[in-house]
Order: C-alpha cells, then sequence, then structure tokens
C-alpha cells in the first residue's frame, strides 16, 4: 500500500506543473479519507483509493511548490537582483564559468521558492553555504530549475562562522588529503573519501565526465554503500543496535558532509531504511524500497518530479543495481555467491544498461568505453578511500610523515588517473548517439520485458538482496 501511494504521489507531482487546483487544505482532508477507508479494505479498490490519495497529496505539494516559484516566473524576461544560499559546491563550464545552485532566494526584496542556477563569469571565492547576490537577467528555468540566470554580475558574498560545519569538517579534511598527496590524485582521493569535486583539475574533471565516471567522486550511493557496508559489519561485532546506531551516523554525517544533492538524497534515504530493515531482520521488496523513497524526496522536493536529470538518473541506475544485476546472476549462475570482480562487472554491466536510453536521450552522446573503465577502477575504490583516509589522518596529525603514509594511496589512485587518462584518448571514448522520445519509451519497455523474462526464468526472489549487507 505505502509503494502504492508513492507512486500515485510522482504521478500526482508530476502532473501537478499543469493545475493549480489542488492547493486548499480540503484536499489533504480527502486525502486522509481515502488512506483510512483504503487501509480498512484492503483489496482492489483499497489499493486504487492509495494511489489516488497519492495522486492527490501529489497534486498539493507540487501546486504549492508553484505558487511559492510565483515571484520568480514574475521577474523572467527582465534584469533583477537576486540574493540566496548556495546549496552545493559550485561547478565549472568548459569556458571557466562558475555555475552556481540557489535556494532561500530574495528576489527585488521578496521571498522566493524554488533553485535558481547562476553563473558568474567573474572568478571568486565562492563555497557552499555562502549567500551571493548577483544580478542579472531572468531565464525560463529547465528540469528542476524555476529559473536561470546567465553571465550574471556578482555584486557580493556573504560567509558567515560555522554556517556550515559539516563543509568546514570537510574542507579542513581534505587539506590534510593533500599534505599527503599530490594532484591531480589528492582531488581525486578528496572526492572518492568526502564528495570533495571543487579541486578536481579540469582535464580530470573533462575525462571522468566523457567517461561516465563521474559518479565515483560526487558522492555517490556506492560511495555511501561502501562506508555503511563496512561500518555495520565492523559495529555490528559489538552489538546489532551499535551496527545500526553508528551505521546510521556515518549515513548522516556523510550526506551532510558531501551535500544533500538528489543522488544522495536518494542514497541516504534507501541505506537508512535498509538499515532499520536489516536491524529488525526484514528485507524491502524492492519495488516498495526504490518507490517509497522516490515518494518521499519528491514529497520534501516536487520539483525533482518535474525533470531533475541528476535524480532520474540515480534512480534509474540503482534500478539496475538491485534488480537487474541479482537477475542476471540468478540466471548465469544461480545461487553461487558473486566475487568481488564478477558482482562490479555486473552491477556496473546493468546500472549502465538501466541509464543508456535517457543519458542517449537528454546528452545526445554515450561512452562505449565506460563499462570498461567501471570495471578498472571501482573494484579499486574500498582500498583507495582507506588508503586516503589514513594519508589525511596523518596529514593532518602528524604533517612531517604525511608523504610516506600518503605514498599507497598516491600510487593507488595514479593507476586510476593513467588509466582515465589513456582511456580517454581513445577514439571510442565518446561517440554521438540520438534518442527520441519514442526510442526512450521503446529502450526502457524492451529493458521491462527482459527483467520479466529473467525473473520468470529464475524464479529470483528480490528480497534477498539488501544493499547493507
Amino acid at each position: 500500500m505505502l509503494a502504492l501511494a508513492s507512486i500515485g504521489l510522482l504521478v500526482g507531482t508530476f502532473l501537478s506543473q499543469y493545475t493549480l487546483l489542488f492547493v486548499g487544505v480540503e484536499w489533504l482532508v480527502v486525502t486522509v479519507c481515502l488512506v483510512f477507508v483504503g487501509f480498512i479494505n484492503r483489496t482492489i479498490i483499497g489499493a486504487v483509493l492509495f494511489i489516488t490519495a497519492g495522486v492527490f497529496v501529489g497534486l498539493h505539494q507540487g501546486a504549492e511548490e508553484l505558487l511559492k516559484q510565483a515571484p520568480l516566473q514574475a521577474y523572467v524576461g527582465e534584469i533583477a537582483i537576486i540574493t540566496g544560499r548556495v546549496a552545493e559546491d559550485p561547478s565549472y563550464d568548459v569556458d571557466g564559468d562558475m555555475r552556481l545552485r540557489l535556494v532561500n532566494v530574495i528576489v527585488e526584496n521578496k521571498e522566493a521558492g524554488g533553485e535558481v542556477w547562476v553563473s558568474i563569469s567573474e572568478k571568486a571565492d565562492i563555497i557552499r553555504s555562502d549567500v551571493v547576490t548577483v544580478e542579472g537577467r531572468m531565464s525560463e528555468g529547465f528540469g528542476n530549475i524555476a529559473v536561470a540566470m546567465y553571465r550574471t554580475r556578482l555584486l557580493g558574498v556573504q560567509r558567515q562562522d560555522y554556517a556550515d560545519v559539516a563543509r568546514d569538517t570537510r574542507d579542513w579534511f581534505a587539506e590534510g588529503i593533500r599534505e599527503g598527496i599530490k594532484e591531480p590524485e589528492a582531488s581525486l582521493g578528496a572526492g572518492f573519501l568526502l564528495g570533495q569535486k571543487t579541486a578536481m583539475p579540469e582535464k580530470l574533471d573533462n575525462e571522468l565526465r566523457l567517461l561516465g565516471l563521474t559518479h565515483i567522486v560526487v558522492a555517490s550511493g556506492y560511495n555511501l554503500s561502501i562506508l555503511v557496508r563496512f561500518g555495520r559489519r565492523f559495529f555490528a561485532k559489538l552489538s546489532r543496535f551499535a551496527g545500526l546506531a553508528l551505521s546510521g551516523f556515518m549515513v548522516f554525517g556523510f550526506a551532510n558532509i558531501t551535500g544533500f544533492s538528489p543522488s544522495m538524497s536518494r542514497a541516504a534515504l534507501i541505506t537508512g531504511l535498509s538499515l532499520l530493515a536489516w536491524y529488525y531482520g526484514r528485507k524491502f521488496h524492492p519495488v516498495v524500497l526504490l518507490s517509497v523513497s522516490a515518494g518521499v524526496t519528491v514529497f520534501i522536493n516536487p520539483a525533482y518530479a518535474w525533470g531533475d536529470i541528476g535524480w532520474l538518473l540515480s534512480f534509474t541506475s540503482f534500478i539496475g543495481v538491485i534488480m537487474l544485476s541479482p537477475l542476471i546472476h540468478a540466471y548465469f549462475w544461480g545461487d553461487k555467491k558473486p566475487g568481488n570482480i564478477r558482482q562490479v562487472f555486473i552491477e556496473t554491466l546493468s546500472a549502465q544498461l538501466l541509464t543508456l536510453p535517457l543519458i542517449a536521450f537528454v546528452f545526445g552522446q554515450y561512452s562505449p568505453l565506460a563499462l570498461i573503465a567501471n570495471i578498472l577502477i571501482l573494484p579499486l575504490i574500498p582500498l583507495a578511500m582507506l588508503l586516503t583516509f589514513i594519508a589525511g589522518i596523518v596529514g593532518v596529525f602528524v604533517p612531517v610523515i604525511a608523504s610516506y603514509a600518503g605514498w599507497p594511496a598516491q600510487a593507488l589512485m595514479s593507476y586510476m588517473t593513467t588509466v582515465v587518462d589513456w582511456l580517454a584518448q581513445r577514439p571510442l571514448a565518446s561517440v554521438e548517439i540520438i534518442f527520441t522520445m519514442t526510442t526512450l519509451i521503446l529502450g526502457y519497455l524492451a529493458i521491462f520485458i527482459f527483467m520479466v523474462f529473467l525473473k520468470r526464468r529464475t524464479k529470483y526472489d528480490f528480497r534477498q538482496y539488501n544493499i547493507v549487507e
């Protein structure tokens, strides 16, 4: 029932961008009544009521979000001054312009909801949680972005002490990493362990993006799952509760350090739910886990359902990891437990397959070498994170010997940067591939039929899989 209500919420939120009729609180009263009747009548009728309730909630949340964004929309096409907080680490385009995502926006002294995408051509010292003021012409937004502003003029930057303790802690430890590891390997290690990507050299950043490896240095669910699996297994030796509590603290801490991007919000929520299920000796069905986590994230930020590519790619790749990859393994190897190399290969292949249609549709290009790059690098990331952590600890507290402590991490990540650089120079590093909406739908329909075929042949029980075990 929770899964059905969440699916309804996703549908309702998507549809809310076309109507504002569901703003009043009376719709929430109707929703409560539908849920109550549906909970009592657990039949097909109850299922329909739960879906309908979810649709109403989604329509209501989306309409409320659009009303909050109205002050921004009123200035589209005009030059305006806005002030907002930098939501995540700045990024840079190929021309060197800084790109920011601003929240808690004030436009011409009026508070507004939604996110604003801003590009700044001048050089400036801006980090996450700074409050910036810019002036420029407002344009229509894209995806979950309410309004975009290109080549704006920077009017001011405010930075308050202790405004973002997690960011300060991350940057402090990253300096310790750089005491023992040279660039560009230091930035790669900081990306693995801390999700810090602003200091990444432009050449390496472009090569990682070209080969579809950006997810390994943007604090993805993969990095989080490595930390949580290690923490759960280690702390569970003390007690089951210690495994839950301390692993949960790691999830919360890592998400705060890296920032609550769409992919990290999804990863943190799914990992937290999986930890709870493990603690009580239960497992979520992947369909329930995916739909509920998607519903919760969209309930918090309805704009995700309006075309946030990061959010969509995060969920499609995760469907590949927790649904397609176990089906493929069960089809070819049955109940035999996969080794690390084979598991990484199958999970990477599955994630690549699930995201291929969307990437081709949105970006018009794809890297045939992405699978090879992931196979050559992903199995070594847990070791790289451990060695980087050791180098960072020594660099912070005993910087005199930091270069010796950082040598193993330096050597391992030099191999990674060499592999990335070599593959990025190959002719097949990136090819043009065009998907229309029809091709996109047919592509995912074919993948769905393939998964149904594997499920019928293998009789695989999805409840066997838990990402924290």
